[in-house]
């Protein structure tokens, strides 16, 4: 599906010919070198957002927590795009972005702290204060370098630009991501009742903490260097999964990143499809998310 509707036995076509080795049309081409690898970057960064919130929601205790409202996307933003301005190769985007999405999580981690307890409230102004200035920072290399064009597209979220490098380089660690944070469901379920009963079920909630978001910030920073700011899936997801399979992390972890996956290869679909080629997937999932994050705020107490 999109601005060019190509049948799904050419679909089939272009894949059997690419896997033997075959040369194809221009219609196949689009399949092969521009469709499946956009549906499978979807697919991925759905699957990494998804069980990033997963994780942020659990260990915060908080409905409201995601890699973008708490400004692990746009830390993992900023490192792109330096990493773009200064080297430009998949490695280096990748590893500036991880290690600037750490910086951001911890940051807003920090600063959340009051007195040893981190409420709702400061987490998320702490979460807003550090994406506006992460912001102020991207707009001003966008401004310096006068790469606008390149720039923009990270800053609401792009595939239109995807391509099989960027797949093969995200796959692992997207999905080796994934099976870690699953290892750890016992300690998630108990986390989710708070602090003290973890530590009574003999949880090292420090450590615990701090492994599993460095692994989110990792497998959210990857997914970003190659198709930038992807808003609210790693809220809205987990809610929904909640609601199909329940709270246990066992079930919904993979349940989680398999709707978010879904999800977000839909999001592309229909922008691409119903809206513009090149309209970001990141306004769609704005547009879906914000009402939804509205909503959470409205109701949390009763979550």
């Amino acid at each position: 599906m999109g601005p060019s509707q190509i049948p799904p036995k050419l679909v089939a076509e272009s894949i059997f010919k690419a896997i033997t080795g075959k040369k194809l049309s221009l219609e196949e081409r689009i399949v092969v070198d521009l469709r499946i690898p956009r549906v499978l970057m979807a697919f991925l960064t759905g699957i990494a957002l998804s069980t990033s919130g997963v994780v942020m929601q659990a260990i915060f205790r908080n409905p409201l927590a995601d890699p973008f409202v708490l400004g692990i996307s746009a830390g993992a933003c900023v490192g792109a795009i330096l990493g773009i301005l200064l080297f430009f190769d998949v490695y280096s985007v990748s590893l500036l972005a991880f290690l600037t999405s750490l910086l951001a999580i911890f940051t807003v981690y920090n600063l959340a702290r009051v007195r040893g307890r981190i409420t709702t409230e400061s987490l998320l102004l702490s979460g807003i204060a550090v994406n506006f200035f992460l912001y102020a920072l991207e707009w001003l290399m966008l401004i310096t370098f006068n790469r606008a064009h390149l720039i923009l597209t990270w800053l609401v979220g792009f595939f239109g630009n995807v391509e099989w490098l960027d797949v093969e380089v995200s796959l692992i660690p997207v999905l080796l991501g994934v099976v870690v944070v699953w290892f750890f469901y016992r300690d998630l379920n108990a986390m989710a009742f708070g602090e003290e009963t973890a530590h009574y079920l003999g949880i090292d909630v420090a450590t615990v903490r701090k492994v599993l978001l460095a692994v989110v910030s990792l497998i959210t920073a990857i997914c970003t260097a190659f198709v930038g700011i992807v808003g609210f899936v790693g809220l809205m997801i987990p809610h929904i999964a909640r609601t199909i399979v329940g709270a246990n992390h066992r079930e919904l972890i993979p349940s989680s990143a398999l709707i978010g996956g879904i999800f977000l290869v839909w999001a592309d679909t229909f922008a691409r499809t119903f809206m513009n080629d090149s309209v970001p997937v990141g306004i769609v999932t704005m547009l879906c998310g914000a009402p939804f994050f509205l909503y959470l705020l409205r109701t949390k107490q009763k979550i």
